[in-house]
């Protein structure tokens, strides 16, 4: 019989996308795996071959409504069906305030944590594991496969596997609507420029300088959420295809699919373009470190810029400290450096 194993990442996209070679290990090995997610991450885990079960915590829908007994009920309602599994382990991955009531109370003999949790999120657990963190140029991807090392699980870097699940009929026709005019003589370049924190946005006139240089001879999508759209009419000029809050996370993933290169800043989006597995990626790191959160694998696909070169680099902060020089990060790398990045990729 299987051993049975709860994986709790809740958010946010990014984050669940770097657990899911965790998930797969698990289940190569022979676990059937549950995994606990909520709703920033639950169309990347909900179908995808790496996990038997998914559960929801509506997180965004308890924040919008307040403290109220029908959230309670809910709580009380996901943590009976969890402790109906009768779950031989429990992992938490988030190892934050958020997470400690549901590894606390899962039910698993076996609740494991890493000693570097948060918020008091080690009191969640009864086996806890040296920081996974180990070092700040070790790739987040392997932090999370540590959780697998403690287990008698080996992975190396070459052998990770990233899943997602498959995309439905509707959202393929979709997409296809919408690439329906694209040149398909030219590489097509999908352009995620913004995130969620500003300081992890590169400056938008070094986006424009890289669009004006490339729109010529290649089909430019952009992409992001409604929110977006003033820096993509800014940076763009007009120029391109603009597919900004038009689409869902799957969607988004076949589009990144059908790409030649995706370019985008340290954000979910540059993540799922790496999860996608067929386009080059480029990721732009400002405050935040490119060996560690970069998309792994060739330098012949996979290219990390930024992120250093200043003292303060990386600070982790989503709001820059510095009273001069302030946001200094934001301009690097140059446009110069993502050009030639572009060219040595597609061309």
């Amino acid at each position: 019989m299987k051993k049975k194993v709860l994986l709790i990442k809740l958010s946010s996209l990014g984050d669940v996308i770097f657990n899911v070679p965790l998930a797969n290990a698990l289940k190569d090995a022979g676990y059937e795996v549950t995994w606990l997610v909520s709703e920033k991450g639950i169309q990347i885990v909900e179908n995808n071959p790496c996990v038997d079960k998914a559960i929801l915590v509506p997180i965004k829908v308890w924040k919008k409504r307040g403290p109220s007994f029908q959230s309670f009920k809910e709580y009380l309602s996901i943590l009976k069906k969890l402790r109906a599994e009768k779950f031989d382990i429990a992992i938490d991955s988030q190892m934050m305030l958020k997470s400690l009531y549901w590894l606390a109370f899962c039910g698993a003999k076996r609740r494991i944590i890493s000693k570097e949790g948060r918020e008091l999120s080690l009191l969640g657990g009864n086996e806890w594991i040296n920081d996974i963190s180990y070092a700040p140029d070790s790739p987040i991807v392997m932090n999370y496969l540590r959780y697998a090392n403690y287990l008698g699980i080996e992975v190396k870097p070459e052998d990770i596997k990233v899943t997602l699940p498959a995309r439905s009929k509707e959202q393929i026709e979709k997409v296809d609507n919408f690439l329906s005019n694209i040149d398909l003589s030219k590489p097509i370049i999908t352009i995620a420029p913004a995130t969620t924190w500003a300081n992890k946005h590169w400056n938008k006139d070094n986006w424009k300088e890289v669009i004006n240089h490339f729109a010529p001879k290649c089909n430019i999508i952009f992409t992001g959420g409604p929110n977006d759209n003033e820096l993509i009419e800014y940076i763009s000029g007009q120029k391109g295809l603009n597919l900004a809050g038009k689409t869902d996370i799957l969607e988004l993933a076949e589009i990144f699919s059908r790409s030649n290169l995706v370019i985008a800043p340290d954000s979910g989006s540059a993540h799922l373009a790496w999860a996608s597995r067929n386009p080059k990626v480029i990721a732009i790191f400002t405050c935040t470190p490119r060996e560690v959160l970069g998309p792994l694998g060739s330098s012949d696909k996979y290219v990390s810029l930024g992120g250093c070169g200043l003292d303060c680099q990386p600070c982790f902060k989503r709001k820059c400290k510095l009273k001069e020089n302030t946001n200094a990060c934001t301009y690097t790398p140059s446009a110069k450096e993502v050009i030639d990045a572009v060219e040595h990729l597609i061309f």
